[in-house]
């Protein structure tokens, strides 16, 4: 059985309502984190990527599984830290999960290869369906979408953000 995953933007709002209703500190990351950024809607989109504490993984789970997105969806390279929770049906969450440290930047991975950035790298505001949610800060955003190879969805992601905020085009675009 295939199954085709579509979220639209009153999907990604009401998966956003649930997780604060539990307390859950979210970010939109992803192609939703993109398109908040630009204030619109500019292409389709299968999943709903976010980013939060590790520490609410567990609030997550069950503001989720009300809601029917309870199933992990394996991926070539899933890890602790980033992994899918679909609900089986078309609803589908990439979830990246992060530990703050003491110098207030944030941790994302493994401790043998850890990767951290500045807690403002999730600081980033825009809005979905005339909701303001907050999001990837535009650079990181950029940084993120070029940072392995690009799809076609990347080459129509990273222009935008970088002709609405003024960010030089990444190389890999040119």
């Amino acid at each position: 059985m295939t199954v085709d995953y579509a979220m639209t933007a009153q999907d990604a709002l009401g998966l956003l309502a649930r997780l604060a209703e539990h307390g859950v500190d979210a970010c939109v990351g992803g192609g939703w984190g993109v398109d908040a950024l630009l204030g619109e809607q500019t292409r389709e989109h299968s999943d709903l990527d976010l980013w939060l504490p590790a520490a609410d993984l567990e609030r997550l789970f069950v503001a989720f599984a009300a809601g029917g997105v309870d199933r992990v969806h394996p991926w070539p390279g899933d890890r602790p830290w980033n992994f899918v929770l679909h609900d089986g049906v078309r609803l589908r969450v990439d979830l990246h999960l992060y530990e703050p440290l003491p110098d207030g930047t944030l941790h994302y991975g493994s401790v043998l290869e850890p990767v951290t950035f500045p807690a403002e790298a999730l600081l980033g505001q825009g809005v979905i369906a005339g909701t303001e949610v907050r999001c990837e800060a535009p650079e990181w955003s950029v940084r993120w979408h070029t940072g392995y190879p690009l799809r076609d969805k990347d080459r129509h992601d990273v222009p935008l953000l970088c002709a609405r905020y003024g960010l030089d085009l990444p190389d890999t675009l040119r």
